[in-house]
């Protein structure tokens, strides 16, 4: 998990587009957006946590830096 990866796709595409990437990935098919990554599983877990955020942003009213670290700590504690 890449952070600017994932402000990038916050800053630049819509929840529709970053759900269409996450469709196109689990159909084995090539996004339509440009999504960074490794490979399908990072690039995969970097559109999940950029809709989670943009989610959280639209329903909390936060910033995208307090929904970023929202994410993180959820990241951080389902390891734990």
């Amino acid at each position: 998990m890449k952070i600017p990866v994932i402000k990038k796709l916050v800053d630049s595409f819509t929840l529709d587009e970053l759900a269409q990437a996450e469709a196109a990935i689990y159909a084995e098919q090539q996004p339509a957006i440009e999504v960074e990554g490794e490979d399908e599983g990072e690039q995969l877990t970097h559109i999940i946590a950029a809709m989670w955020i943009k989610n959280d942003m639209a329903e909390q009213g936060t910033d995208l830096k307090t929904s970023l670290r929202t994410y993180t700590q959820k990241v951080r504690k389902s390891i734990d």
